[in-house]
Order: structure tokens, then sequence, then C-alpha cells
């Protein structure tokens, strides 16, 4: 069976600045794959080429087994029905209602009527744990945590099997980012969800990950939570044994 997602020899380039060199990852089916990496290191970039907002100098991007770099903007679209994404701040539309927020990704894709396109959206904004009187709120009228949730709503709006989070935590405090990736667990579990993950916290990335892949050296270097924590690569131990991560690490293991 083919992975979820897979990218090949992946090369990126602005000018003369290589930002990928040969990367590969590969996704395989109801997992949370994290991902980190430096400032600089390209993740942005990544999720960018893996959506198709971008095309690749070489390298293949393959999503269920169909590389996407290949791809027409029709063809292209049709993939984007099956995935969902949330992007760092949200990226809600401030002139529209979350229920009309929510909706958008129907209209394009479903045809459904009235009736039909609200109780689709009311049921995705219940499913993220958001309040009923939420969905007619515009927003700025919302508290960090419930933009991020509308958000999900949004990515989860025409039921998709592969789910990619940009920085879900970013920006909210310790109790709401446990609470977001404890919803975010619940939902891939519930809704048997592949979820690709963008993060720089620790502790979403110990809650929630079961592999990892870190972007060094314009590759990734990816392993489970466990494997990672061990891998030599200076970068990586830096960044999963300073003091914060050990703390979180000694917790983890109850010491």
């Amino acid at each position: 069976m083919y992975p979820v997602l897979q990218v090949q020899g992946l090369v990126n380039r602005f000018g003369t600045q290589v930002v990928h060199d040969g990367l590969d990852m590969e996704v395989r089916e109801d997992e949370v794959f994290g991902i980190v990496g430096g400032s600089g290191a390209g993740k942005s970039v990544l999720l960018r080429t893996i959506l198709g907002l971008q095309r690749p100098l070489a390298g293949v991007v393959r999503i269920a087994g169909s590389d996407i770099t290949q791809m027409s903007d029709a063809q292209l679209r049709s993939v984007k029905a099956h995935y969902g994404v949330t992007f760092q701040q949200g990226a809600l539309y401030s002139a529209l209602t979350v229920l009309q927020n929510v909706q958008l990704p129907m209209i394009e894709h479903l045809e459904l009527g009235p009736t039909a396109l609200e109780e689709l959206a009311l049921l995705r904004i219940r499913l993220v744990g958001l309040p009923a009187d939420a969905a007619q709120k515009y927003p700025a009228e919302l508290s960090g945590g419930m933009v991020k949730r509308a958000a999900l709503a949004r990515a989860l709006a025409l039921d998709p099997s592969l789910l990619f989070l940009d920085e879900p935590t970013s920006g909210l405090d310790p109790v709401s980012a446990a609470e977001f990736d404890e919803l975010v667990l619940y939902l891939q579990k519930q809704l048997r969800l592949t979820i690709v993950m963008i993060t720089h916290d620790l502790d979403t990335i110990f809650r929630t990950c079961n592999r990892v892949g870190v972007i060094v050296d314009r590759r990734m270097e990816s392993d489970t939570l466990e494997g990672i924590v061990d891998h030599p690569h200076p970068w990586i131990r830096a960044y999963f044994h300073g003091a914060r991560a050990r703390a979180r690490l000694g917790a983890a293991h109850g010491t």
C-alpha cells in the first residue's frame, strides 16, 4: 500500500539560496507526523510545495499515489477537495462569519442547497467544540483559541482524510494549547485522520506526534518520536535535549 503522502528528491531554490536539496519525506495512514526545523529551514516552503501552491525545481510530491507536481490547475483542484489545511494565523476571512467561512469549501466543491450547507457547517462547528453562537460571529469577535477552532472546522468542511496543520498552537497559552492538542487527537481518532503538523512547540510534539521529520542541512531526518530524540545530528540534539526539552522528557518518564 502506498503512503498517504510521499516526497522524493525535493529541490527548492530561490535565486542562489537552496532551501531543499534532495529532501525525502513519507507519511503513513492514520499517523500524526510532525515537521520541525530551525528558522529559515524551509518548513513553510515545504508545506506550500506539498499543497501545490508552488512548483519545486525538482522532485516528486505524491498525495494518495498521484504526483501533484505534474498536475494542471483543474486536477489540483480535485486533489485539494480531499485534504484540509489550517494556517498559522487562522486565515479566516474577516468580512465573513464563522459559519460563512466554514461553508466556503462546501460552496466551491459541493452542490448543496442553503439548508444543507448550514446544517453541515454547524455540524463542523460543533465538532471542534465551539459554542453554537460562535457561528454568527466574525473572526475579530473571537479569542485566539476560538479562531484556531474555527479554522479547524473549515479545514474539516469536506470531511478530508488528510489534514495539514501549520503551527496549530502558536499564540495560545499553555492551557489552551493543551486543550487544542487534545482536540486534535480526539478528531484524529474519531475521523481516522492522517495529520501532518508543522510546529515548534515541544509540548505539542510530545503530546501528539507518532513520528517526526526534522529539516536539517536542506534535507529531512525522520524517525519515531523516541528515535528522533536520540538522533546524533547537533541541531536535533540541541532541540530535543535543551533545558525545556529535558524537563518535558523528565515529566514524560515520571522523573
